[in-house]
């Protein structure tokens, strides 16, 4: 399906608020027990939650799920919804002699988007909760859905972008919730920095072409990233792999390469950009060599999750979809 659910086990579910002042959402990636997690953030404004934990050096290393959400640090709220409802199916890191005594590991990042909604109209617990009974191991939501429902990349509306690939008897996965304030694409072209035209991409899903505007729709584009101080791209690269916390952050710093090859500029001050990495464990790596191979294929997944996520976003405002502009 060219999409995270592609990897057994992994569910992915949103929840957001578009009109009457909402424009902003959260999305959940639920994993099958047993996942080992890691992470990798750059840029200078991440806003994040249980990041600490996924260093390779501390206690816990498996992941139950991971929450990406709108609304800058008070998104990071909804992260205590996905808590609420693991927990209330037993799931998380035992601290104690009952079924129930158990602590959900949720590690969590933000994105900025609240110019687009009214002030205080942001993701809290219920976004989180919701987004988890929403999950599924189905088709994947794309584009303005989610925590991708106010994103901006550059000078267009951004959005929900998802990508996976082969290696070999291995899948690699990637869901990225695109909101920088580099440019995805060539504004002089409408080319994609990580793929050049969008017939040189895998079609990415629920992608359907809308007719072009007028290219002096062009002209107001440059002014619109002027205004925005504050972005992140944030995302989830998964396999069906067995790693360990060090190699799922290799993992994750591969993902960032893919994000730098599709934004321009990346990672900047700015930005709070910052990738999860997830193995499920379903098999063994032979070796080094194919190990490798799993870190190129995080970046070209990442890269094409991004053009993705630009592809199928759909106007909000007065912020254009690359798909009514280009077509």
């Amino acid at each position: 399906m060219n999409v995270l659910t592609d990897i057994p086990g992994i569910e992915v579910g949103h929840h957001h608020r578009l009109g009457d002042g909402w424009a902003t959402g959260t999305t959940v990636v639920l994993f099958p027990e047993g996942t080992v997690g890691g992470v990798d953030a750059r840029g200078g404004a991440p806003g994040t939650r249980e990041t600490d934990l996924l260093n390779p050096e501390n206690l816990v290393d498996r992941v139950d799920a991971v929450c990406l959400s709108g609304g800058s640090a008070y998104g990071l709220a909804a992260a205590d919804g996905v808590m609420r409802w693991l927990g209330e199916r037993g799931r998380g890191f035992p601290v104690g002699t009952e079924p129930h005594e158990v602590v959900p590991i949720v590690p969590a990042a933000v994105l900025f988007d609240l110019p687009r909604s009214t002030w205080g109209n942001r993701p809290d617990a219920d976004f989180g909760y919701a987004a988890c009974e929403a999950a599924s191991a189905g088709p994947v939501a794309t584009g303005t859905v989610g925590a991708g429902a106010g994103a901006q990349v550059g000078s267009l509306k951004g959005g929900i972008g998802t990508a996976s690939t082969r290696v070999g008897e291995f899948t690699v996965a990637a869901l990225a919730v695109v909101n920088a304030r580099g440019e995805a694409v060539d504004l002089d072209t409408g080319a994609f920095w990580a793929g050049g035209d969008p017939g040189e991409l895998p079609p990415a899903p629920g992608w359907a072409a809308r007719p072009a505007a007028a290219p002096t729709d062009l002209n107001a584009l440059t002014d619109l990233n002027t205004t925005t101080d504050l972005n992140t791209t944030i995302g989830v690269v998964a396999t069906d792999a067995v790693l360990t916390k060090a190699q799922c952050k290799r993992l994750a710093m591969s993902a960032q390469d893919g994000l730098a090859r599709a934004v321009r500029p990346a990672h900047s001050l700015f930005d709070g950009d910052t990738v999860f990495a997830a193995a499920t464990g379903a098999r063994a790596v032979p070796d080094l060599v194919a190990l490798d191979a799993l870190y190129s294929a995080a970046a070209d997944v990442f890269a094409r999750a991004v053009a993705h996520g630009t592809l199928t976003a759909t106007t909000v405002g007065d912020l254009r979809a690359y798909r009514d502009i280009w077509g």
